[in-house]
């Protein structure tokens, strides 16, 4: 497609076997003064054509559809014309496994919609969809890449290089990732690449209640360290990754020789809970000089001011590149703070980590 006008409304074509669900949606777009409801269907292959005659800028797509669900219609679509999808999934364990599966496959963003009161919920979601929309409207895809029919199925390959080990390095490091929009497949991307013995790592990626668990499971299955959600006065050892539940913020606090996670509820900071804010402050201030940070992909400012407390404090920060990110967000305005030592592409980052981690521990770089 070409570059559009922009004074030109977002136009979006949802895709829902609800009548009820096209009906409020188009109705929350239309309301929107720069995007309109150019079409709705009723499944993958109404869609298909409508996509065809109508060029929409964005599509919302739901997960659980007749004659072709969600997923095989997204996988088809990011190989043959990808374009920005929103999917609108249930909050369920199931929908979040495939609203998972639909990030992977290159969806931008999603929305969480009520397993009841659907017309009332998403009426209270208004802002939320309408912001997505408009991420979307903006967001770099990743183009998909196709497996071979004997691949279809199987398990997602592994890094081509297993991450050697690091040896004795101190466990007094801690990695503290934040993300938001596309940051699913990022933190991925990272994890993967550490190696079983790498210092603990402690993320908040911005998702909803239900979803961090399977997206924890979900690394924990491809990873060479231990991933899970996040648990309260938890202690936090090397070789481990920590998820901050969704609707819940995660901090660093000390307890002795240790450090603990502290997982609580609290307002929203930033309009995000967890908020990478609330983890970068209590890393700049428990962890000072021992702590690397990490801003990858996502939409808004969340953990700028706080990634720069942690410079300040000691720490040796990482933003991700613009041409890597799904949304630059918040890896610019970390980076106009004069929070980022480095800013690298996405396949640069744990490469550069354990790099950095080998020289501070007064190892050589090529020594396993």
């Amino acid at each position: 497609m070409g570059a559009r006008d922009s004074n030109a409304k977002t136009r979006v074509v949802v895709v829902d076997d609800s009548a009820l669900v096209r009906s409020l949606l188009t109705e929350i777009i239309n309301r929107q003064p720069d995007m309109q409801c150019v079409g709705a269907a009723s499944d993958p292959y109404v869609a298909r054509e409508m996509i065809r005659t109508l060029n929409p800028d964005v599509i919302t797509l739901d997960v659980e559809m007749p004659r072709m669900d969600g997923i095989d219609f997204l996988s088809k679509l990011m190989r043959l014309r990808p374009m920005p999808v929103v999917m609108v999934s249930t909050l369920t364990e199931r929908g979040a496994d495939v609203t998972l599966r639909a990030l992977e496959l290159g969806a931008v963003d999603f929305v969480a919609k009520p397993k009841i009161g659907v017309a009332d919920g998403l009426r209270l979601l208004a802002q939320d969809i309408t912001d997505k929309v408009r991420i979307a409207a903006k967001a770099h895809l990743r183009r998909l890449v196709v497996a071979s029919p004997a691949a279809e199925g199987a398990s997602p390959a592994a890094p081509v290089a297993p991450p050697a080990m690091l040896g004795r390095l101190s466990t007094e490091k801690i990695i503290f990732i934040g993300a938001s929009t596309g940051g699913t497949e990022a933190t991925k991307e990272v994890l993967v690449n550490l190696p079983p013995d790498a210092p603990a790592v402690v993320i908040t990626q911005h998702m909803p209640p239900g979803f961090t668990k399977s997206y924890a499971a979900r690394l924990n299955g491809l990873c060479k360290i231990r991933v899970a959600e996040a648990r309260d006065g938890e202690r936090i050892l090397p070789g481990h990754a920590y998820i901050a539940p969704g609707g819940l913020h995660l901090s660093v606090e000390r307890s002795g020789a240790n450090y603990v996670a502290r997982v609580q509820d609290g307002e929203p900071v930033n309009r995000h809970k967890p908020s990478v804010e609330v983890l970068f402050k209590s890393a700049a201030r428990v962890v000072g000089p021992n702590a690397l940070a990490l801003m990858l992909t996502g939409m808004g400012a969340d953990g700028a001011k706080a990634m720069k407390e942690m410079r300040d404090a000691g720490s040796y920060n990482y933003c991700q590149d613009e041409a890597s990110c799904v949304v630059f967000g918040m890896p610019r305005e970390a980076i106009a703070a004069g929070a980022a030592h480095e800013v690298l592409p996405l396949s640069q980052m744990a490469p550069k980590l354990i790099e950095r981690l080998r020289s501070t521990a007064g190892m050589s770089t090529n020594r396993v």
